[in-house]
This record gives structure tokens, C-alpha cells and sequence, in this order.
């Protein structure tokens, strides 16, 4: 009985790029009693394994959090696992407004004490005593009510990049940091106040919700399936937006657009930018938000001490990290003060820039290549990557393409190239090929031939 993955990341986009076939970013939760979440989750794994469905999911005895990434032709399939348990019967699953074949790359089900960390003593109070579920149009009266506090119960590095207009955003870590803040904030408001909450997908605000109503809060309102649904109700509805921004979201995109306003500015030179990235030093990983030209000129780094450190033998750099804690609980999110140009706290509702038209990735051409081999090294100074051949012959002239998870797709002729130290036109299986290359590569990343 297979209860674990048995393919890299890497290989498992290959997979999912040969296959060529349209993958759906989803999400979904529920409440329930789970009387053995281990053998839950076992038999998940089993079930959602032959469906090809990949994701990071949490179930504890009080219910399950889910994302996920699962084939389109497998959705209804997938359906029929969740809807073989009651409490998941009719279950809303958040689908994205941005697809990406690569979101996920594993299946990951891990059981936990809790499926959102709250730090709540859910015995205290009545969890099911929950607000008032709003859809996108009641979500929009509401917010023009001038009796009405909305409060976003996301965390600082995702308000940032995009946010309901006038909510409060607490400048906070966690989920659970931001509960007693807000209590305490809107302790006059109790009564005469509409208090409003929304979150990504809404599983956060079924609990705060509750735990608002508790403290005595008499008008509580929620945003039903979060922003995800939201997005999603104003596009079919046509309705105007009131998020302004990107939704940051837990996957390897690290976001999806719902308007084309940019609200934030890139940590490190302040140019108007919503992308988050993380830090490339494996001994760090900060998340923070980087434009394309920060991007290359630190090469995917938050500051100039991690930038030296990548560039450092893969030895050193492990010995420099050894014995320390990794990179997220070492640094706060978004949070070093290399970063000049974050100010948390400090969100506008006014957009700084205009995010430029992309293509849908829905409808990328698919590139007809064939594999030839993976890369074994880049010499920085030199611009240099060292490849082995491992699948048919490569010639001076072939049009290639360089992937990896973090170098992305990159296109380029074969000028010249020495194969085995040797300047020379061809090169066969198993020979070791150098060749330049303008872009830093990363070990693994695949080299293809792209095929006329």
C-alpha cells in the first residue's frame, strides 16, 4: 500500500508537461468530528493518488483544509472521493481564477492538531455558532453600510499585494496573532457595528466568526468561500470590485490577480510590484516581494550576504546552515530589515501601477520538445553551465530550452559548445557538454531540444 510519493518535483513536472493536459487549482474545507485522521488520511492518499491529484492538505479530528492541483478529466472522480463521507457531501470547492500545471507538485496530507492554527480552545465556545454567510453582491452593500468595520484575517505579506478597500489589515504573522488584536480594537463596537471579516478561501473567518460572536460581537458577517469565490461571483455576475490587487495565495504560484491594480511596491528598490518570491539561499528563503530587475540583478535573493552565499560551493553553504533552524522560522515573513522598501502597516487602497496583460496560462502553446539531458553545473563568473547528455544528440544550431522550477523556461540557439573539454559541433549520449549561458541555471534543471 503506497502512502507516500514516489517522484521529485522535478520529475513530476515533466510528467504533467508530457501529458499536455489541463490540470484546476482548487481549494476547499470542512468542519467535522474525525474519530482516526491518520487512517483518514491514509486512505485520502490512496484515493486521490490514482486520480493524479496533487496538493498540500491538513486534516486533524476537527475536519479537513485542503489545496489542490487535480486533471480536469479526473474533477468528477475526485468529487466522488470527498463526497464518500457525509460531511463532505455537496462540498464547495474554491476553484481558482488562475490555473497553473505546476501549482503542486507533491501530494502531501499531513495530519495535524488543528486544520488552521488558531490557538483557540474550541471547548470554550460554540464553534457552529457561525456569522451570516454574504455572497459577492450582499459582500459589496454591506461594505457601502457606514455602520459597517470590515477586517482582513490574512496575515501582512498577503494584505499587502491586495485588499478590500478601507479594511483593516492587521500587521501580523499569524491567524491567531490577529484574533486578540482585533477583539481589543473594536471592544466599543460590540454592538452598534456591522462587523465584517473576510479571508482567501474562508475557512479562517468559520472560526473567527464564531469566536467574535462569542466575545459578544451582535453583527457578524463573513465572506462565503472567501476571496477565491468572490473572484469568482463578480466575473460572473458582473459586479464591480471592490478587492483591489493580486490574491496571495499557498501555492507555487504565490498569487492570483483579481484586478489589474499594483498596491505594492518591491522590497528592495520600491518600483510598483506584487510579485512575492523567496529568497534562493536555501539557508534563508525569506518571502518578499521582487520586480524582474531586482530579480536579476540578485538573482532571486533578499540581500547581498545571501547573494554570496549562493554563489558559494554547495559544501560550504551547508555547513553554514548546519545546526540552524531553517529559513521560515528563523525570519519573519517579508520582515529583514535588508528589505528598504517594506512598510507593513502602511497599505494604500490607491494603485501605485497597472499590472501589464499577460497571456492566459490556460491557453500557453505547448512547445514540441525532446529531452536531452540536466544540468550538473553553472560557472557564475563564467556564464557557464555544465550539462550531461543522456538522451539523443545535441549540434551547433539546435534552438534549446532551459527548465527548472525556479529558472523557468528559458529559450536559446546553441551558438558553439565544448563536449568533454574538447570545442566540437555534436555531442552524443553521455558525453558532458559546457556551454554559455546568460542566465544562472540550477542543478537538475532540464535541458531540451525544441523540435521543429
Amino acid at each position: 500500500m503506497q502512502l507516500y510519493n514516489t517522484l521529485s518535483a522535478e520529475e513530476r513536472a515533466e510528467l504533467i508537461d508530457q501529458a499536455g493536459k489541463q490540470r484546476l487549482t482548487l481549494s476547499f474545507y470542512a468542519y467535522a468530528k474525525i474519530q482516526d485522521p491518520t487512517q483518514f488520511r491514509n486512505d485520502l492518499f490512496i484515493a486521490w493518488n490514482a486520480l493524479d491529484a496533487l496538493g498540500r492538505i491538513y486534516v486533524a479530528h476537527e475536519g479537513i483544509n485542503a489545496q489542490m492541483n487535480v486533471p480536469a478529466e479526473n474533477i468528477e472522480a475526485f468529487r466522488e472521493t470527498l463526497e464518500a463521507y457525509d460531511f463532505m457531501k455537496g462540498i464547495r470547492l474554491n476553484v481558482a481564477v488562475e490555473h497553473d500545471d505546476h501549482a503542486f507538485l507533491k501530494l502531501t496530507i499531513k495530519v495535524r492538531h488543528k486544520i488552521v492554527a488558531d490557538g483557540l480552545n474550541d471547548e470554550s465556545f460554540d464553534v457552529t455558532n457561525i456569522g451570516v454567510h454574504l455572497k459577492a453582491k450582499e459582500f459589496n452593500d454591506i461594505l457601502d453600510d457606514p455602520n459597517t468595520i470590515v477586517v482582513d484575517f490574512r496575515n501582512h505579506y498577503e494584505s499587502e499585494v491586495g485588499h478590500f478597500k478601507g479594511a483593516i489589515t492587521p500587521d501580523v504573522e499569524t491567524f491567531r496573532e490577529s484574533l486578540p488584536i482585533i477583539n481589543e480594537q473594536l471592544q466599543d463596537h460590540k454592538e452598534d457595528k456591522n462587523l465584517v471579516m473576510y479571508c482567501t478561501g474562508g475557512i479562517r473567518c468559520e472560526k473567527a466568526s464564531a469566536y467574535f460572536k462569542h466575545q459578544g460581537f451582535k453583527n457578524v458577517f463573513q465572506l462565503e468561500g472567501g476571496i477565491i469565490n468572490y473572484a469568482k461571483q463578480i466575473e460572473a455576475e458582473g459586479l464591480e470590485s471592490k478587492f483591489i490587487g493580486k490574491n496571495f495565495v499557498f501555492d507555487n504560484r504565490l498569487g492570483e490577480r483579481i484586478t489589474d491594480d499594483i498596491v505594492s511596491q518591491c522590497h528592495q528598490c520600491g518600483k510598483p510590484c506584487d510579485n512575492h518570491t523567496n529568497c534562493e539561499n536555501d539557508g534563508c528563503h525569506l518571502l518578499f516581494i521582487q520586480c524582474d530587475e531586482c530579480k536579476t540583478a540578485m538573482e532571486n535573493c533578499c540581500s547581498s550576504e545571501c547573494l554570496e552565499i549562493i554563489h558559494m560551493p554547495l559544501v560550504d553553504q551547508v555547513r553554514l546552515r548546519t545546526g540552524k533552524q531553517v529559513g521560515n522560522k528563523v525570519f519573519r515573513k517579508g520582515k529583514s530589515e535588508s528589505l528598504k522598501f517594506k512598510h507593513s502597516g502602511e497599505l494604500t487602497d490607491t494603485a501605485l501601477a497597472t499590472a501589464p496583460k499577460t497571456t492566459d496560462i490556460r491557453k500557453k502553446i505547448k512547445v514540441k520538445k525532446a529531452l536531452l539531458g540536466k544540468a550538473e553545473h553553472y560557472y557564475v563568473k563564467a556564464q557557464v553551465g555544465l550539462f550531461t547528455i543522456e538522451n539523443q544528440e545535441l549540434n551547433s544550431g539546435d534552438k534549446i530550452l532551459i527548465v527548472g522550477p525556479t529558472t523557468g523556461n528559458q529559450e536559446m540557439v546553441l551558438d558553439k559548445m565544448l563536449v568533454n573539454g574538447t570545442e566540437s559541433t555534436q555531442a552524443t549520449i553521455g558525453d558532458k557538454v559546457t556551454f554559455t549561458v546568460p542566465f544562472r541555471i540550477r542543478l537538475s534543471d532540464k535541458l531540451y531540444k525544441i523540435l521543429d
